[in-house]
């Protein structure tokens, strides 16, 4: 395995690390015989970006379903702001998930609400003692967020595929989360549109101070915003470290998915 040796600047100082998600041994196999997971460990440090790469069915958006409990694994353990998400009851959980934002690959916007309906939504969900007029200040300020504030009251059939990314984007950011995991944010976007979701993933992180997990088959995007690159084969993490390094990996199969 490929392992990071020097430091890079966009990580926290060595001194500064301290793990806010970590996973051990985790295991799913769906069925009988497909096994996604065979044992996957990684951690991510706070206020990091780590980028998952693998093929496609290799198991990338499992180990983050896994983390929200969208999926639940057969083993393992996950443990998010130092609590073992597998052991909690559900309103524990639920306490952890809002601190979590998860931007789904399709955006997952509800087609019979506006823009502000959709977020608006989301807070009402989970912020029940907000006053309208706070409900919609914050609506305002999660799409100025993302440059779409003239976008309040459109409909998604009315936004172009970026457009949608970045409205559900917005309704992620409403609640301030700490941790955001992306699943595939750049899917089926022109480049010019897929290199603006991209900084705009690096600009929340230096902005809002987030940790990411970012699902990506786009080179580009994890050049971008990759403190570290781990790459998922057979269930297992197989490599890890920065661009730079798995780019120049001896393993011919690695460095598949940079050429």
């Amino acid at each position: 395995m490929i392992k990071e040796e020097k430091h890079i600047e966009k990580e926290p100082k060595a001194k500064d690390k301290k793990a806010i998600i970590e996973i051990k041994d985790l295991h799913k196999t769906f069925g009988k015989n497909n096994k996604v997971l065979q044992g996957v460990n990684l951690t991510v440090n706070k206020g990091e970006d780590l980028v998952i790469l693998g093929r496609s069915g290799s198991g990338k958006s499992v180990t983050i379903k896994c983390i929200v409990g969208l999926i639940e694994p057969d083993k393992g353990e996950i443990k998010v702001f130092d609590e073992n998400v597998l052991h909690l009851k559900k309103s524990e959980l639920n306490e952890i998930r809002v601190r979590i934002g998860f931007l789904f690959q399709s955006g997952a916007l509800y087609d019979s609400m506006s823009v502000r309906e959709n977020l608006a939504f989301t807070l009402r969900k989970h912020k029940r003692d907000l006053s309208a007029e706070e409900i919609e200040s914050q609506v305002i300020e999660a799409l100025d967020s993302v440059g779409l504030s003239e976008a309040i009251d459109k409909m998604p059939s009315e936004l172009s595929g970026g457009m949608q990314k970045r409205i559900g984007l917005a309704r992620t950011l409403i609640l301030k989360p700490e941790i955001i995991l992306y699943d595939e944010p750049t899917t089926g976007l022109d480049t010019i549109t897929s290199r603006e979701i991209s900084e705009l993933i690096l600009d929340i992180k230096h902005k809002r101070k987030t940790t990411s997990i970012i699902i990506t088959h786009d080179m580009a995007c994890a050049k971008l915003t990759a403190d570290r690159i781990m790459v998922l084969k057979d269930g297992v993490i197989h490599a890890e470290g920065t661009y730079e390094e798995l780019e120049k990996s001896e393993d011919e199969w690695v460095r598949s998915f940079f050429q």
